[in-house]
């Protein structure tokens, strides 16, 4: 639990001197692609989460107490429109816009708070207010983890989560490319349904479909299915 509030204390570090202060970050190693990003990103990461085992709890507290702020000014300050200095690469993006970094942010923060809540046993907050903005924005990466499946057009997908703060949307197959809806123009070809306290589990890798299977339920061509049921909306 420690570790991951170290975690996230690196979120709010790593922002902060880029965004407030100007400083270049380069990697120290060649990135040629996702898994040599995911691999650079493991290694910072560990890299902190060690150093931070010599911090006391009540000072790893006070730090994320005391950054939290700056880090969300930094934030507040980007134009959302604007190209973004880290795309979202879980979602296929060269380059993303700043409001689509921002939202990864936020399912960062949010999904981390979340196993806190769970190794203390206590609730979550799978909200509309709080959880819809984080499956938004997981969900921003359907199309691309469709994008090698082949279906005629017209082909569509239904996606639903067993809350208000789901709901139920669509994956259809255009003449170019899979495209994200919340209205179906077509019937289905497979029903998916999933409970929402696995829903986040499932979209940052804690569970894997074939270990949670029988908690949800598919109507419908379950081959079809399985892409959207594997997607990892985190960088792993």
């Amino acid at each position: 639990m420690k570790d991951v509030a170290a975690h996230l204390l690196d979120v709010s570090m790593k922002s902060i001197p880029i965004y407030r202060d100007r400083l270049e970050l380069k990697p120290d190693v060649e990135i040629n692609g996702y898994r040599d990003l995911v691999n650079y990103l493991n290694r910072l990461n560990a890299d902190w989460v060690n150093a931070m085992k010599r911090v006391s709890p009540d000072l790893l507290v006070a730090w994320l107490s005391q950054t939290h702020e700056d880090y969300l000014s930094c934030l507040e300050k980007l134009d959302p429109n604007a190209p973004a200095q880290f795309s979202v690469a879980w979602a296929g993006d060269d380059v993303s816009p700043n409001w689509f970094h921002i939202a990864r942010e936020y399912t960062e923060k949010w999904h981390h708070q979340q196993q806190i809540r769970d190794a203390v046993e206590k609730p979550g907050i799978l909200t509309k207010e709080f959880y819809k903005p984080v499956l938004d924005t997981f969900f921003k990466a359907l199309p691309f983890q469709y994008k090698n499946i082949s279906a005629p057009v017209g082909t569509c997908i239904q996606l639903s989560i067993d809350s208000e703060a789901g709901g139920t949307l669509f994956l259809e197959k255009r003449i170019e490319r899979w495209v994200l809806t919340n209205k179906s123009t077509s019937k289905p070809s497979v029903k998916v349904s999933i409970p929402v306290d696995l829903s986040w589990k499932l979209f940052t890798k804690a569970v894997q479909f074939r270990d949670v299977k029988k908690s949800i339920l598919i109507t419908g061509e379950e081959k079809l299915a399985l892409p959207a049921l594997q997607m990892i909306a985190v960088v792993a």
